[in-house]
């Protein structure tokens, strides 16, 4: 059996979490949005009951409105497309969008569609390390810019922006900032209502939970404009028949996931650290992104003086690894040029998300697999 190792592209679902799901699938199967008999009223209270936990994990204001939706990229879609459209509504100059050349596609993908229809985007790039430089990122801030997005923890290699500074200078500035925590929730301690985050995009399978749900957090106040309409669910914002089971197991997934949380990071912290010393001997071995601060459970190498190819054809033998992103469907990685790597560098790239199963087993397997490929190639 292959070593998992792949935890940042998806999480393997808590057997707790599939517990508490189970019985929304077909004993309790009422519509939530009913209410007019008692199964329907007792659907509408588990999804009431797991918006709570969403919000409660995220240290969320009381007055921030959960959306539940099929995961982090249509949560992310309704931040971006959402606000700019509602700011539009009510003729608010502002219109210039920023970003970084880090994030993910979920997020990048929506700007340049909405930067193809006119708005203004500005893609900061990131310093080698995939740290913004916070003071590039405050002359970006202009009066025109009306939103700014940045991802809490970088899908690839594990960095954490510095998101209570760059909060801090949106605030002073007058601009909305929107979070995509899908590797972060669960993961690291995260409070939405005491950093001054705006909207904030979470997704269930990356927190042991299931795939197919996510949730998008609004701050009172913040404006958001539908972009699925036909019946109103979720307080207008998203219309459609909740997956009272999907919410049932993103909202206890989320509250197991913080539960354990110190303990996991400090344990897969250790690991990590053991996997890097057994590897960096090997020579030739760079680790992309800051040491810290960055997941715990993350490490994304370059491996010199092999093919890309070749190395992932002999490490899938052994190990569920992957070379960037999930979504980047094997195009060399972006997020890897931003901090400067060429297209040969970033194909010989190996990213290890450790995750609950991770154990010393799965490490000396994972430092052997890669040994013997690069013996092999470099041979």
């Amino acid at each position: 059996m292959l070593a998992y190792l792949d935890h940042h592209a998806s999480t393997p679902c808590d057997p707790a979490v599939q517990a508490a799901m189970e019985p929304w699938w077909s004993v309790h199967a009422a519509n939530p949005s009913s209410r007019l008999h008692r199964p329907a009223l007792e659907a509408a209270a588990a999804v009431e009951r797991a918006r709570g936990q969403v919000a409660q994990a995220l240290d969320a204001a009381e007055a921030t409105a959960v959306v539940f939706t099929s995961g982090a990229t249509e949560a992310n879609n309704l931040a971006l497309k959402g606000v700019l459209e509602a700011a539009l509504e009510r003729g608010e100059p502002r219109q210039r969008l920023l970003t970084l050349a880090t994030e993910h596609r979920a997020v990048l993908d929506p700007l340049r569609y909405l930067e193809r229809h006119g708005f203004p985007l500005t893609v900061l790039p990131v310093q080698p390390d995939g740290l913004v430089d916070l003071e590039a990122f405050a002359a970006a801030l202009g009066p025109e810019v009306l939103l700014a997005a940045v991802m809490a923890a970088n899908n690839e290699i594990g960095v954490l922006q510095p998101l209570a500074a760059i909060a801090e200078l949106c605030r002073a500035r007058g601009v909305l900032l929107h979070v995509d925590a899908a590797q972060a929730a669960g993961h690291i301690p995260l409070a939405m209502a005491d950093l001054g985050i705006d909207l904030l995009s979470v997704s269930g399978h990356k927190c042991y939970g299931p795939k197919g749900v996510g949730a998008l957090l609004v701050r009172s106040g913040v404006a958001v404009a539908p972009q699925i309409h036909g019946g109103g669910q979720e307080g207008g914002l998203r219309a459609g028949t909740v997956a009272v089971p999907l919410v049932v197991g993103l909202g206890e997934a989320l509250q197991r996931c913080c539960a354990d949380q110190p303990e996991r990071s400090g344990r897969l912290g250790a690991l990590r650290d053991r996997l890097w010393q057994g590897l960096e001997p090997l020579g030739g071995m760079r680790c992309n992104g800051v040491g810290a601060p960055r997941l715990s459970h993350n490490l994304n190498i370059t491996v010199g003086g092999v093919d890309g190819t070749a190395l992932h054809r002999l490490l899938r033998r052994d190990l569920a690894v992957s070379s960037g992103s999930a979504c980047s469907q094997g195009s060399p990685s972006h997020v890897l040029a931003a901090l400067g790597l060429s297209r040969q560098e970033a194909a010989a790239s190996v990213r290890f998300g450790l995750g609950r199963s991770t154990g010393e087993a799965e490490i000396t397997r994972a430092i052997d697999a890669v040994r013997a490929a690069v013996d092999q190639l470099r041979g």
